[in-house]
């Protein structure tokens, strides 16, 4: 018997995990197992599995995780159809039965399996086993889908839309909504409607409209992080996407998770086509949006289109109808939440917040006089302006205790 050559032939019947034969260690194991069974030299048997386990050391020493996560993560018609919620036949579910107990048996495959056929009285490279159930543990992760999602969304969060593909943010903003001070009514209307979004009762396309500054991207970016780990999940777009929006809000509508489409710093010129393509998307448009995909949009334009005087009496006979369109966008977001520029007082405050936050010793008196300076200096007050002051004191304050280290 070649246990090897066995479990090759069986993956050969995958039908559900098909895709699972593409991975490049599945095909290094498939190949090792026709070295062994083929009775090629014991050099070429020997170099086939030092790339078997070279692959594998590559992502983990254990191949039972590593096949757990590749059957996980297998983005197939099967999973897909049940985040729909769709019935399957008896014949697909005994399928599935069937290809977990062979994808089981894969991975709990030991290094004395192959040392046995392999019959090679030198050192080889050992990998290693837990005990598994992979169908039990993708029966729980089926239950979970709401929660945890599949393919890409199942390992990541953030995302971006490249082209026609959505593609994995590997490293995203880990801001938290702790880290943000002040804002917080505004916040608050925010956070309510993300919840609505992921509790599925219904949420709102929200504008965020305000100063530049203000923490309008920041708020959206720690709102992900905050509720990331109940299913939400976020794709940025690019205003030159916004003609792609319908095709993604088709292929999202049957994913179980709930998306944010974000769009940062929206505005248009007048003749536009994006214009008219995300004022369908919000309203009007024949296709009904899905009840997981809210739109969340920055600007800081409230009416989102940059007008001139020529364009506001211009030549257009019907001048109202034009002021009228141009307004026409905002008005389709169902939620505005305005981020306006902090007082002394707010802007002080979010100071002496994000002081504590880097232990700054400065007295109170010497930290309000130089915030207030370095806001003149700045552009005027605003979260990021406190910000960017709090972390120009907090490294000259570093700076100054290196020095008297030295010094000692």
């Amino acid at each position: 018997m070649n246990k090897l050559h066995d479990l090759s032939t069986e993956l050969n019947t995958l039908a559900i995990f098909r895709s699972i034969l593409n991975d490049d260690l599945i095909k290094n194991f498939q190949e090792l197992a026709t070295s062994t069974y083929s009775l090629e030299s014991k050099d070429l048997v020997l170099h086939i599995y030092g790339d078997f386990v070279s692959k594998l050391f590559n992502k983990t020493s254990s191949l039972t995780r590593y096949i757990a996560e590749l059957v996980l993560s297998d983005e197939n018609f099967y999973i897909i159809g049940k985040g729909a919620g769709k019935d399957f036949d008896k014949v697909i579910e005994s399928s599935l039965k069937n290809e977990l107990d062979i994808l089981d048996r894969l991975a709990s495959l030991t290094p004395e399996d192959a040392k046995s056929i392999i019959n090679y009285r030198g050192f080889l490279p050992v990998w290693t086993n837990e005990p598994v159930n992979l169908t039990n543990l993708y029966m729980e992760h089926l239950s979970n889908l709401p929660i945890s999602g599949y393919g890409i969304y199942a390992k990541y969060y953030a995302f971006v839309l490249a082209g026609e593909e959505v593609l994995p943010i590997l490293h995203p903003d880990p801001q938290r909504l702790s880290e943000l001070p002040g804002y917080e009514r505004e916040r608050s209307l925010i956070i309510q409607n993300t919840l609505a979004l992921i509790e599925g009762t219904g949420a709102s396309n929200v504008l965020l409209y305000g100063d530049a500054g203000t923490g309008k991207s920041s708020t959206v970016k720690a709102i992900l992080n905050e509720y990331k780990d109940k299913g939400l999940r976020l794709i940025e777009i690019k205003k030159d996407q916004l003609l792609q929006l319908p095709n993604l809000l088709e292929t999202l509508s049957v994913n179980p998770l709930k998306f944010i489409l974000f769009i940062d710093d929206l505005s248009f010129n007048g003749n536009d086509d994006s214009f008219a393509a995300l004022k369908a998307v919000l309203e009007g448009s024949i296709a009904s949006r899905s009840k997981n995909v809210a739109i969340y949009a920055t600007s800081n334009r409230r009416h989102l289109i940059k007008e001139n005087m020529e364009a506001r009496m211009g030549d257009d006979l019907h001048e109202n109808d034009t002021i009228q369109e141009t307004l026409s966008l905002s008005a389709r977001f169902g939620l505005t939440v305005t981020f306006q520029a902090p007082d002394k007082d707010n802007y002080l405050d979010i100071v002496k917040h994000l002081a504590r936050e880097y232990k700054l010793a400065l007295s109170e008196k010497d930290l309000c006089t130089k915030a207030e300076a370095f806001a003149i200096r700045n552009g005027g007050r605003s979260p990021r302006t406190a910000k960017h002051f709090v972390q120009i004191q907090a490294v000259m304050q570093l700076e100054g205790e290196e020095g008297n280290d030295t010094k000692s």
